[in-house]
This record gives structure tokens, C-alpha cells and sequence, in this order.
């Protein structure tokens, strides 16, 4: 379920007439060799597809049309080659609806300086185009993301490749459909939220399924592919004894894997990648989807628990900007502290992470069994599922709140650790962190941002990839890092308050 194939960046490069066609025909062999470069970058996930030079208001503008109009392209990178007017670029950047990256390089990487004439100066000139490139987008207010350097500079295709993978979390935003089984837990505040204005921002579809229609998908799943299903838990897992195929609670696996293939089918039947469910209304299933939210997170769907469609929604789109990454990204809660000793340092407190089941196989470090236990709510059988404990490293949590008249994003740069105790008597799968800067500062820093509990926690993408995303969503991120203090991030949310009010209008 690739939510990269067949996605495309266009390369625009922008000149004029007055240099010549010798020098234009230049401008056009060496923007291809930058446009090539970039392509073959194992840092950039899509392919780039490189247009003709453009000189004229015309030739931009239909090229901003076009890149608008194809839904293979999520995005553009411009790249002003030599001195480009800026008056020509007005009507085609109002007409671009696709992300807009503004890469300030030039072909040459140092001067040749015993050569160096005025033909090169007229020819290498990005310097001076860019500027005026830059000016216009200011002028016009455009939203974009700049990146200097050299094109054949690691860390320059390594920020057009974070840039691409927001702007395809883009484009699956605008098509995202999400489906609800069932409402929202009750009384809960967080998890609810304006779902037409979702639609409106965001572009994503959410809507309400009963159970009992899943219910009936579940009942029609063939034997002979619950039976397969199972033996693939087998050969992927460590599944306990009494769950096997001659153990006294089989029944639970197969019921368990029956729910999975039914979630499954009818998902894609109405071309929904994300979804939600709550302990509160669970009709006809025998028991709560366990292994089968975690093993679908495992294959890219987004998933939120009791109802909370903006974080099955948030994560299937980090699923999608994550693919082909290591680290893994998972449906999080955070569940209780660990202060540390007593006269103990802060930066020795802690966060376990978890849920009631449903955790990503993905950012497991070890191996993963497959178990079943009773749980307390719900009032259903007792559920299978995977347990394990997250990797060590870095890894982001971020969340999704409505504030009322607009959605806002917190994110957390966390350090994560390898229990150094066994928790034999908690079987699900979890996570052990280190808030940055500290437990005390990002807790109360994600409390008066009002972060919700449930999360989107992620080893495979960074915060400034994050940061694109809220920027072409036109979304307040708050960043809890490593400098953050409560004082400069009370005044941030105070100032947010106000330019998001004016930015949005009447």
C-alpha cells in the first residue's frame, strides 16, 4: 500500500531570452545534469521530472497550471540558472497549488578563477536570479521552503528529500478517507474536533461505519484465509502455546485474525486508508482488535483508538512521508512516569509509553510474541496481540489538537531508552523515553500547548520534516526540543493566537 508510487517532482528552471541561444541552450544541458543528480539521490524517495527552461510569463504560467493539474506531481523545485524577472513568475506562482521548493545553488561548485569572464558571470548567475526569485515569493506571500547549497551536497538532497516526503504526506491528506467504527469514547474532549473543517484545510474525508456492518465483513471472511492468516502469525512471531494450532485457545487467534482480514476488506472495498474503533462499541466482535491494529499500522493504515479519527488520519500520513525509512511510526499514548531516584537528576526521568494493544510492530527492537491476556474494559473476550519494546534512539511524538476555529500540531524530540527492568506483568507492547528537554519542561510545555494523550510517535522522521508539513498544511507546530523554555513558549502560543486569528480572515 504505497503511498509514494507514481508520485513525481517537477524541476523548473528560469531564465530569459536576453542571454541568447547559445547561452540558453547551457542554462538547459546544465539544469538536466542538476535535475539528473537530484533524481539518482537515494535521499530523495520520487523521481524529479525536469521541464523545459522557462523564459516567458507564459511558458511559466501554463507550467504552473500543469504541475497544478497533475495529480502524479506533489510538488515543484525552482531553480533560477541565471537572472530570471520576477514580474514574470507573478501569474504563474498564483496559479500553483503543489508545495514550492526554492533551491538557491548554482551549476558550478567553486570559481574557476583564472577563467572567469563576463559570458560566465552572465551565465552563472544564480546569485543574482535567485534573489529576485526570492523577492517575488515574498512579495506574493508565498508559502515555499528554501534550500541552499551545492546540488551535489549530501545534506542539500538530503532537505529535498525530507521537503518531498511532507509534500507527498500532503497529497495523501488531500485524498485521505478515514472511517469511523462507532463515535467517540465518551465524555472524552480531545479525541473530538471539526471534521468539516478537516475536510476544508486538510482534505481528508471522515466518516461513520456501525459496527454491525463491519461485524457482517468480519463473518464472511473464508476459513481457508484465516487459516493461511494464522500460519503467518506463526512463521512472524513468537506466539505462545495455548494459541497455536493445537492449543486450547486457537479459537482466539482465529478470531483475532478474522477481524484483521475483515477490517481489511472493508477498508479497501471503500478506498479508506485510516480508521478508528473504541472498547465503548465493539457490536458484534468477539473481541478488541488487537494484533489486527497493530499489523495493520505494520502495512501502512492509520489507526486511532476510541474514536480519535485525527490521529489515525496524522499517522497514516507520517506512514506515507516515512515509507522506505528505518525506525518505524506508530499510534501512541503516553501512560505513566518514571521520576527517578530520589536526589536523582531530572534528565533522569522518564515516559513509558504505551496503549491498551495497539502499538506498530515497527519500531519493536527484538523479537515480538504473539500473546493473549484478559483486559478489563470492554466487556469482550480476551484479545490477542503483539507485545515488545520499541527501539532505542531518536524518535519524535506529535500530536493533533482542534482548538475550536483551528487545528494546531506538538510535537516532542524524545530520546528513547531500553528498559532496564523486565515488566513481566504489563504484556503489551510499549515504549521507554526521554522527553527533551526534560520530563518537567515537556510535559508542562505539551500541557499549556494542550497536546492530546494520544500520539503519533515516529523514529524515521525528524522535526524539520514535521516542520514542512505544518507549513504546507498551514498548521501552528509548537516544537518541545532540546530549547525550549516555558517563559519564550508561552509568548510563542500568545503569538500564535494572534497571527493565525488574522492569517485566517473573517
Amino acid at each position: 500500500m504505497s503511498g509514494l508510487a507514481d508520485k513525481r517532482l517537477w524541476f523548473l528552471t528560469g531564465s530569459q531570452h536576453l542571454y541568447g541561444e547559445e547561452t540558453l541552450a547551457q542554462v538547459d544541458a546544465q539544469s538536466r545534469e542538476v535535475a539528473a543528480a537530484l533524481d539518482g539521490s537515494d535521499a530523495i524517495p520520487v523521481p524529479i521530472v525536469h521541464r523545459a527552461v522557462l523564459t516567458t510569463a507564459d511558458d511559466i504560467r501554463a507550467a504552473c497550471i500543469e504541475a497544478s493539474a497533475d495529480e502524479r506531481c506533489i510538488g515543484v523545485i525552482a531553480w533560477m540558472h541565471t537572472f530570471s524577472p520576477a514580474k514574470m513568475w507573478i501569474s504563474g506562482l498564483a496559479s500553483l497549488s503543489k508545495p514550492l521548493l526554492h533551491l538557491h545553488t548554482q551549476f558550478n561548485r567553486a570559481l574557476p578563477w583564472a577563467e572567469i569572464d563576463m559570458d560566465f558571470m552572465n551565465l552563472n548567475q544564480s546569485a543574482h536570479g535567485d534573489r529576485e526569485f526570492g523577492f517575488i515569493q515574498t512579495r506574493l506571500r508565498m508559502p515555499r521552503k528554501v534550500v541552499v547549497g551545492h546540488w551535489s551536497q549530501s545534506d542539500v538532497q538530503a532537505r529535498i528529500g525530507g521537503w518531498s516526503r511532507a509534500a507527498a504526506g500532503l497529497a495523501e491528506a488531500r485524498s485521505l478517507r478515514v472511517i469511523r467504527f462507532g463515535d467517540n469514547m465518551r465524555d472524552v474532549a480531545v479525541t473530538e474536533g471539526d471534521k468539516v473543517e478537516a475536510e476544508l484545510r486538510f482534505g481528508m474525508s471522515v466518516n461513520t461505519y456501525g459496527v454491525s456492518e463491519l461485524g457482517e465483513t468480519v463473518a464472511e471472511v473464508p476459513d481457508a484465509d484465516v487459516d493461511a492468516l494464522c500460519g503467518e502469525y506463526e512463521s512472524a512471531y513468537e506466539v505462545v502455546p495455548e494459541l497455536r494450532r493445537s492449543g486450547e485457545r486457537h479459537s482466539s487467534l482465529r478470531d483475532a485474525a478474522r477481524i484483521e482480514l475483515g477490517i481489511r476488506a472493508f477498508l479497501d472495498e471503500r478506498g479508506a486508508t485510516a480508521y478508528t474503533d473504541t472498547f465503548e462499541d465493539l457490536g458484534p466482535l468477539r473481541q478488541l482488535p488487537g494484533i489486527a491494529s497493530q499489523r495493520l499500522m505494520a502495512a501502512g493504515y492509520g489507526f486511532g483508538a476510541e474514536g480519535d479519527w485525527k490521529t489515525a488520519a496524522l499517522l497514516r500520513i507520517l506512514k506515507v512521508m516515512a515509507e522506505g525509512l528505518p525506525g518505524g511510526t506508530s499510534f501512541m499514548e503516553d501512560y505513566t512516569y518514571d521520576f527517578g531516584p530520589d536526589g536523582g537528576s531530572p534528565a533522569e526521568a522518564r515516559l513509558l509509553g504505551s496503549h491498551m494493544l495497539e502499538v506498530c510492530p515497527s519500531i519493536a527492537d527484538g523479537p515480538i510474541r504473539c500473546e493473549i491476556h484478559p483486559l478489563g474494559i470492554g466487556d469482550r473476550e480476551d484479545p490477542v496481540r503483539l507485545v515488545f519494546t520499541a527501539a532505542p534512539g531518536p524518535a519524535v511524538v506529535i500530536g493533533m489538537l482542534h482548538l475550536g476555529e483551528r487545528y494546531r500540531l506538538v510535537a516532542n524530540t524524545i530520546e528513547v531508552v531500553t528498559p532496564e527492568h523486565d515488566l513481566p506483568r504489563l504484556p503489551v507492547a510499549r515504549a521507554l523515553w526521554r522527553p527533551e528537554p526534560d520530563l518537567a519542561t515537556a510535559a508542562e510545555a505539551w500541557l499549556l500547548s494542550g497536546g492530546p494523550h494520544h500520539t503519533v510517535y515516529t523514529a524515521a522522521l525528524g522535526i524539520e520534516v514535521l516542520t514542512d508539513l505544518a507549513e504546507m498544511l498551514s498548521t501552528e507546530l509548537i516544537t518541545i526540543d532540546a530549547d525550549t523554555r516555558i517563559s519564550e513558549l508561552v509568548k510563542e502560543l500568545r503569538w500564535n493566537m494572534a497571527y493565525y486569528h488574522l492569517a485566517r480572515g473573517l
